[in-house]
């Protein structure tokens, strides 16, 4: 399968596509911000290079209707840019206590982001302050995803466990018992009764829903490098980004690898995302390319092979209580040390000027 190609120049951490027009954001190693106008007939054009951060730009997202991009770094601030001039609206210097690793939008006004020593944090755009802190692990947080019908926070973390933060009771509900291997990625699925996680080891972990102090499936035949970047296509499928710069199309329950997507030269994916109108996949790697897949064949083909799938059964019968309590960990620290910022004092007026 074909991809339109942008040369980045400097290694990416993360991509953002804007919620309605033909934008696409990525985070760079040099802290660059950078902003893209791509269509399928010409090549992308850039818009913006902005030099958000004196360290690197870990993390990318639209907010405010996509009018603007919140961006996180190791420098431990957050800010927002206005994607028409490129000009800072607000920076929040000691937004955590650690570098910033992961923003995800949550609604059309609220955000999360995590931290190198576990500290999520949710921020309501509307209310212009910081509504929810959560320290739910003791490593970085590598991914988050919500479930918003039942309002809680999934992450999972090089500390090896995935935990459940609850929104409502402002506290940790769950947390995993420690895998082996750092969880990189997560995802929800069978229409919120599986959630996903990505590892180290190149295993998919499958945990029921209110049954997560252990997986109850494992899928350890889909890649021998790990798993850094899963994105849902639909209830049944998940695409998978992998440290060897493979991407595939992968049915989960039955487990299997449904069909290979694409490639970055062997080169690890970093993050993958949808465009606003699901027409392209973009994938972002260390060999300083962006790509964006056109995913119309390929959704029309996974809509026709997943007929025959759709009546497995995922009955595996965990035979656990719903867990509520919080292990302790014993393991120790595996990400690479990280300038730390004091504690923040002043969180609460991040988007007084949004």
């Amino acid at each position: 399968m074909a991809a339109v190609e942008i040369d980045l120049g400097k290694l990416p951490f993360d991509i953002d596509f804007h919620p309605f027009d033909h934008l696409v954001a990525a985070g760079l190693i040099t802290g660059d911000l950078l902003l893209y106008r791509y269509n399928a007939d010409s090549p992308a054009q850039k818009l913006l290079e902005v030099k958000a951060h004196s360290e690197s730009c870990r993390t990318v997202r639209f907010i405010n209707e996509g009018r603007a991009i919140v961006t996180g770094s190791p420098d431990c601030s957050i800010l927002a840019t206005d994607i028409e001039t490129g000009s800072e609206i607000v920076r929040l210097e000691n937004s955590h206590g650690a570098a910033v690793n992961r923003i995800v939008n949550l609604t059309e006004s609220t955000i999360a982001s995590g931290d190198d020593e576990g500290c999520i944090k949710v921020w309501d755009t509307r209310q212009r302050s910081c509504s929810h802190s959560f320290n739910a692990h003791e490593e970085y947080i590598s991914d988050i995803t919500f479930a918003a019908d039942s309002m809680k926070l999934l992450a999972t973390s090089g500390d090896g466990s995935l935990s459940v933060c609850n929104l409502r009771s402002s506290k940790i509900q769950t947390r995993s018992e420690f895998s082996e291997e750092e969880l990189l990625s997560v995802v929800i699925m069978k229409n919120g009764r599986k959630v996903i996680c990505g590892t180290q080891s190149g295993t998919l972990l499958l945990y029921s829903w209110g049954f997560f102090k252990d997986c109850s499936d494992r899928f350890v035949d889909l890649s021998p490098n790990s798993i850094d970047a899963l994105l849902k296509l639909d209830e049944d499928r998940v695409i998978t980004g992998c440290e060897n710069g493979l991407i595939s199309l992968v049915g989960i329950l039955p487990n299997k690898i449904i069909q290979p997507i694409g490639e970055h030269s062997e080169y690890p994916v970093e993050r993958l995302a949808f465009s606003h109108d699901r027409k392209y996949l973009g994938s972002a790697s260390h060999d300083h390319l962006l790509k964006l897949w056109d995913l119309n064949e390929l959704v029309q083909d996974s809509e026709d092979g997943a007929k025959n799938d759709s009546s497995a059964e995922d009955s595996d019968n965990d035979g656990m209580d719903v867990d509520d309590n919080i292990p302790k960990s014993s393991k120790g620290s595996k990400k690479k040390n990280v300038n730390k910022g004091p504690d923040p004092g002043s969180s609460n007026n991040f988007f007084a000027e949004l």
